[in-house]
């Protein structure tokens, strides 16, 4: 402080410099009889634990140890892990976190949350170097006269924790999807707490997860000029990871035209005009008109158009069925009937059971 004169002093309190200048300074005088006084209380104590024989968890074989580890739940990990360093470590670790990754936001999580986690990390180090660098400017507009090596560790110190939890790790992305602070996406079965006109689809949105009812907010795509689509309040039986990397204002290349036969479960884009998103709405491929069903005598899979039929609907509803051509298939259809995109084949017997699940209680006009 001698080294100060008053008027400085005085003239440094308004910056947020001088906050750490302060704290560091009087934390520094104060520490030091207690420091003192520790050592001649405590040092028969620290003698007499340092010739016990007292086990410690961290005495056990590693095998054992890791074996511990790999059986304690999240919230046991994190308690663990502010144990010590060696803990810390340990219970940090990615190999650990896999798998109470994968049992919890497996089935929600896919390559897309993925990305988005990234650029979460890419744009928090970005914000993070930004205010590295302006705390560093200040530094050296303030380091004439003397020196402030010590100012710097301290501003250092307090932005880079030694301990603090790795940003990029896989427990870290845990924390951050179980307490809500991270938005990603996925897709929610029969949107908008299954209005009418969405059952057996399903639609793209990002969503934040609420630790206190075990359920998610979706923020569904703008439709044209209306707003961002919420909805609250949504269970896990309806969420899934999009099972293809298509944005949802795209068109999805059909790679399964060709072998499509009657009675083959399917997936098929659908949107109500060009502003609209597509969503995923499930069907049954039929046979043509001139075909009598007949498995033996059928030949509908020679033929280049492909009946699907949406047996939701009533017989004589416009949304029954519809026809693609199976060889130049792009996007077909008008502003009245909406317009039919890609499609994709149901080839594991989970995807269908889930459909069949939301199958709704009465036939949809």
């Amino acid at each position: 402080m001698r080294f100060l004169s008053h008027w400085l002093w005085k003239e440094l309190s308004f910056l947020p410099i001088y906050k750490v200048i302060k704290n560091s300074f009087c934390t520094y005088i104060s520490s030091i009889p207690s420091n003192i006084s520790f050592k001649k209380k405590h040092l028969s104590k620290v003698e007499n634990v340092e010739e016990s024989d007292a086990m410690s968890v961290l005495d056990l074989p590693e095998l054992a140890l890791e074996c511990i580890l790999e059986s304690l739940p999240p919230d046991a990990l994190c308690s663990m892990a502010g144990v010590c360093r060696s803990l810390r470590e340990r219970c940090t670790s990615d190999h650990l976190w896999e798998k109470h990754m994968k049992r919890k936001w497996g089935k929600v999580i896919g390559q897309a949350a993925y990305r988005e986690w990234q650029w979460h990390l890419a744009s928090r180090a970005g914000a993070g170097n930004l205010k590295q660098n302006n705390q560093r400017s200040l530094i050296r507009l303030f380091s004439f006269g003397w020196s402030l090596s010590w100012i710097r560790s301290k501003v250092h110190d307090k932005n880079t924790p030694r301990n603090s939890l790795p940003v990029d790790s896989i427990m870290a992305w845990y924390l951050a999807l179980e307490t809500g602070k991270f938005w990603f996406p996925a897709q929610v079965y029969n949107r908008e707490n299954g209005h009418v006109g969405f059952m057996l689809s399903c639609y793209d949105a990002e969503l934040c997860y609420d630790p206190r009812s075990d359920t998610f907010q979706a923020r569904y795509p703008p439709h044209g000029r209306r707003a961002i689509a919420l909805e609250n309040g949504v269970e896990w039986e309806r969420l899934r990871a999009p099972p293809i990397d298509t944005p949802p204002h795209n068109l999805h290349v059909s790679d399964c035209l060709n072998e499509l036969f009657p009675g083959d479960h399917v997936e098929i884009q659908w949107r109500k005009n060009k502003d609209f998103p597509y969503g995923w709405w499930y069907g049954v491929v039929g046979h043509l008109e001139t075909c009598d069903g007949n498995n033996i005598h059928c030949r509908c899979h020679y033929s280049d158009t492909v009946v699907l039929e949406f047996n939701q609907y009533n017989p004589g509803s416009r949304w029954r069925l519809a026809s693609i051509n199976r060889k130049e298939h792009r996007e077909e259809g008008n502003e009245i009937d909406g317009f039919y995109g890609g499609i994709r084949k149901l080839r594991f017997d989970e995807e269908i059971l889930m459909w069949k699940q939301l199958w709704p209680t009465d036939i949809l006009e």
